[in-house]
């Protein structure tokens, strides 16, 4: 089997069986194996070597292909966890292609824009609180010692960015990709900040306002539904939390530009994206079509030059390693505990689709260069302090306080177990 041929040199450090349509059985690896990959369709015997990136995923989401012995991250993470990386064998994360091409992948025009978000992000709210923390945080959580909770560790991610904006009560804070409205209601709360966020979809815009409300905040927050580049006027302090990989690399001088004519003189700005550690490359086919379309995660080297190019400082960056990975386990593992709900909200489908995003973006961050970084931007040289240390104050002291009492009412996440 050609399959067979292709995937040993990646498996080093274990044992797979392969089952064709055919029912005939090919062992990879060296040892026992634990797990079986069975084809239930003969096409797949062509389609998997012709174009494995896409159509493994494919397979997996309508049942042509299955795992027996284990779940599909235990697949994943055989193959991509020994020294010669699976992606090495399949021509690495990159797909070959032209430059240009790539490029075209992340044009995103404003309706573009508008079209990708609701894609993805305008899936129910019921959906999301199967298997996000109680504040519906869709982005990477910050782990701050063994065996923190995903609840915890998403807190410690919002203190974590609030001590690098070095807020004070009455500044005016943009929030760009706001989500459901977590951050921009954290920040007005703990910190007296006046913040206005900005969101592409209309499922985020209503749940986000609704919370604001209930938390008696709609005087110190508001949210619409805008993007960055319709925004003007000049805010103090800038956040953006996830968002940035849907900017893509065509338009990074663009949004940088745009950054700093929405900043104060004295401003600070904080980007937290998800990047690359192995230099550019591109989205891999099966989360561009089912999952983010525009989608890209970039190498530093494709930011900074933009970041230079608008005249900003580049004041502090913090590489965030294994925390998304660690982040993703848990959706997975709340995802798989909530799945007869979440067939019940779409369909077997679906839930298989999304069974192999949570698996594969799980091992992107533990075996294949992914990581998160956060960096802290400035108009003025002085604006930040010279040295680190008042993030760790800044940390302790609203890790310490007791933050104002919301109004009663439903709790966002409260169906999370």
């Amino acid at each position: 089997m050609l399959l067979a041929r292709l995937l040993s040199p990646a498996l080093t450090a274990g044992a797979l069986d392969i089952v064709g349509a055919d029912g005939r059985r090919h062992r990879v690896g060296v040892g026992t194996p634990s797990l079986t990959l069975r084809l239930h369709d003969k096409a797949l015997h062509r389609d998997l070597v012709v174009n494995p990136r896409l159509r493994f995923g494919e397979a997996y989401m309508e049942g042509r292909l299955s795992i027996e012995g284990g779940s599909i991250y235990d697949f994943l993470a055989l193959l991509c966890a020994g020294p010669e990386n699976v992606q090495g064998v399949l021509g690495r994360l990159r797909e070959t292609l032209s430059p240009a091409l790539r490029l075209a992948q992340q044009n995103n025009p404003l309706r573009r824009s508008r079209r990708n978000i609701a894609h993805h992000y305008d899936l129910s709210r019921a959906f999301f609180e199967l298997f996000l923390d109680r504040d519906l945080q869709y982005s990477c959580a910050y782990f701050t010692a063994p065996g923190v909770g995903l609840d915890e560790a998403q807190e410690a991610k919002k203190r974590h960015i609030a001590a690098k904006l070095l807020l004070q009560p009455g500044m005016r804070v943009l929030d760009i990709g706001c989500g459901w409205g977590g951050m921009a209601l954290y920040l007005a709360r703990m910190t007296g900040a006046q913040v206005t966020g900005i969101t592409l979809s209309a499922e985020q815009l209503a749940v986000a306002r609704e919370r604001a409300a209930l938390a008696g905040l709609s005087g110190r927050v508001r949210f619409e539904r805008r993007d960055y580049r319709e925004m003007e006027g000049r805010f103090d302090r800038i956040v953006s939390v996830g968002m940035f990989e849907h900017v893509g690399v065509p338009h990074y001088r663009a949004f940088f530009a745009k950054l700093r004519d929405l900043l104060a003189e004295d401003g600070v700005a904080l980007l937290h994206s998800i990047g690359r550690s192995e230099g550019p490359g591109s989205t891999n086919p099966w989360f561009r079509k089912y999952i983010f379309p525009g989608g890209y995660s970039p190498a530093l080297s494709e930011v900074i030059p933009a970041v230079e190019k608008a005249g900003l400082w580049n004041t502090d960056i913090e590489i965030l390693r294994l925390h998304y990975a660690e982040t993703l386990r848990h959706w997975r593992e709340r995802f798989a505990a909530r799945r007869e709900d979440a067939r019940a909200l779409y369909d077997e489908r679906f839930c298989r689709m999304w069974e192999f995003y949570l698996a594969g973006a799980e091992i992107s961050f533990r075996y294949q260069g992914h990581m998160v970084f956060q960096m802290q931007l400035a108009r003025s040289l002085g604006a930040v302090p010279l040295v680190r240390d008042y993030m760790h104050r800044t940390e302790t002291a609203l890790t310490d306080a007791v933050p104002p009492p919301l109004r009663t009412g439903r709790t966002i996440g409260a169906n999370n177990a």
